[in-house]
């Protein structure tokens, strides 16, 4: 009788048991960190959803955050810098949640230390906040307490129960935490009451109604930037990773400062003034040559100039320093807002609905001709009258100027790789706001500058469009388009970067014709 030949295959070793518990302990901080999180958001959105632990320490992230790495966040995820934020705040908690967890197996009570430190920080966070109470602190203590009573059950049962066990507690617990975060989102009481009021609104009937642009001021071409930026595509930038939840009820203007005549405006009293309607496109100091960060809309709001004529300011006051509910600031120059032939509003309509949530409801201002970061605060609260050597505004404290006109640009839209050789239509839009546009030209291969056909002339507080018909032949070719406003001014080829004022250059592309 023949002896089995011995097996070629070597046993898997197990890990070492020192191992094995780091992997639990890491596990069990990990479930604690999301039971701790749900906790936390679900408390803000029954009491006050912009004291949530994770919102709340994400602004203070922003306020210290420098102003190039600001613009290199934008510059790669543009609108999405937000949600990008909060994931990377999410993931850095469940990694200090695993780092708590190995403190708590190894040097208790150190890791219940970690995250009562967490608590604390976004507590602090929380109360910092402009507008903030200290019951706003509330959320992140009630997270820390959820945090640490977990930490301690799963890191004791990860000793005393079988493996199998305590994973099924740590899964259950996560899947607690997640269920709550979920929950928060839907019972966000100040969000969902701020959305019935937008509801509610009743825009007042402007006294001037904007005319509608004519069929010549746009073009019919595919991919072409629309005249009107849809409410739902216009751009966002701001310093505020939830919009302020501001009842109208509620909201007050206070208009102050060095003026003879301090007061304060209610919603329906703003809304009983004269209104009227104004297309402005609005312009981000963080747009880079090219860029999308701007937008076209519809306003309806009443002068900034009439209500400063209200006020009376003193002599010598330069400057007016508008602060929203959010904490932002913006310092527009005095003379700009009193400019009889520049539309400046406090505006409470956007495209014919009410101010959306996003955009500021229920009040913002809308300033032609300068950059948002001087000039249109969302979810107004405060117009100050003021001086530029008294005051300084958010990103002025940040390395950004203190006066910010919009520099003339251009932009090419169109056409995209890929395109027949042939007869190929180039277009974009360029803009000189409050100056308006005279010329557009393009480039072709280092080739001669070339006159663009213009739409009309809407507005000269409107982007305008531009095209060009272009012989296109096979092969990659460099596009490079250039503009000149109504005074003769000829857009810079310079490159500059968006720190201090905005970016400088002209848009460049390379296109396949095929």
């Amino acid at each position: 009788m023949t002896e089995p030949a011995p097996s070629l295959e070597r046993p898997v070793a197990a890990p070492p048991a020192g191992r094995r518990s780091s992997a639990l302990a890491a596990i069990a901080g990990v479930a604690s960190a999301a039971a701790a999180l749900g906790a936390g958001e679900l408390v803000a959105a029954v009491f006050n959803a912009s004291a949530s632990p994770i919102l709340s320490v994400g602004s203070f992230v922003i306020d210290l955050t420098p102003a190039f790495l600001k613009s290199a966040v934008i510059a790669a995820f543009g609108t999405g810098d937000k949600p990008f934020l909060i994931v990377v705040l999410l993931v850095l908690v469940l990694a200090v949640g695993a780092l708590a967890g190995l403190l708590q197996a190894r040097r208790r009570p150190f890791g219940v230390v970690l995250v009562a430190l967490l608590g604390v920080v976004a507590a602090g966070a929380a109360v910092t906040r402009t507008g903030a109470t200290a019951v706003d602190a509330a959320p992140s203590v009630v997270a820390a307490v959820i945090g640490a009573a977990m930490l301690v059950r799963l890191i004791g049962r990860s000793t005393t129960t079988g493996r199998r066990a305590f994973l099924r507690g740590a899964v259950v617990t996560t899947a607690v935490g997640i269920a709550a975060g979920v929950a928060a989102r839907a019972l966000s009481a100040g969000q969902r009451g701020t959305q019935r009021a937008i509801a509610a609104v009743r825009l007042p009937t402007p006294t001037a109604t904007a005319a509608p642009p004519a069929a010549a001021d746009s073009f019919d071409v595919p991919g072409l930037t629309p005249l009107v930026t849809p409410n739902a595509d216009f751009y966002r930038i701001d310093i505020a990773l939830s919009p302020p939840a501001i009842d109208p009820a509620a909201w007050r203007l206070e208009v102050t400062g060095e003026v003879e005549n301090p007061f304060t405006l209610t919603y329906r009293q703003l809304s009983a003034l004269p209104m009227h309607e104004s297309p402005t496109t609005l312009m981000c100091v963080s747009n880079e040559v090219g860029g999308t960060l701007n937008g076209t809309a519809v306003w309806l709001g009443t002068s900034i100039r009439d209500l400063l004529a209200r006020a009376r300011p003193k002599a010598g006051a330069d400057m007016v320093l508008s602060s929203g509910a959010d904490g932002f600031s913006a310092s527009t120059p005095l003379s700009v807002l009193q400019d009889e032939g520049r539309d400046s509003l406090l505006a409470v309509g956007m495209n014919g609905d009410p101010l959306p949530q996003l955009h500021g409801f229920p009040v913002r201002m809308v300033v032609p001709g300068l950059y948002g970061y001087v000039s249109a605060t969302k979810w107004l609260t405060r117009l100050e009258v003021t001086r530029f050597d008294a005051k300084a505004a958010y990103w002025t404290t940040r390395g950004y100027s203190a006066q910010a006109p919009v520099k003339i640009s251009s932009r090419i839209d169109r056409p995209r790789n890929g395109a027949r050789a042939g007869m190929v239509t180039v277009a974009g839009v360029a803009w000189a706001q409050h100056t308006g546009i005279a010329r557009v030209q393009l480039q072709v291969d280092d080739g001669p500058w070339r006159d663009c056909e213009l739409a009309g002339d809407w507005s000269v507080d409107v982007w305008r469009q531009w095209r060009y018909r272009w012989q296109a032949e096979r092969g990659t070719h460099t596009l490079r388009v250039r503009a000149t406003d109504a005074d003769g001014l000829v857009q810079t080829a310079k490159v500059q970067g968006e720190i201090p004022n905005g970016a400088t250059g002209l848009h460049t592309v390379q296109v396949a014709i095929t």
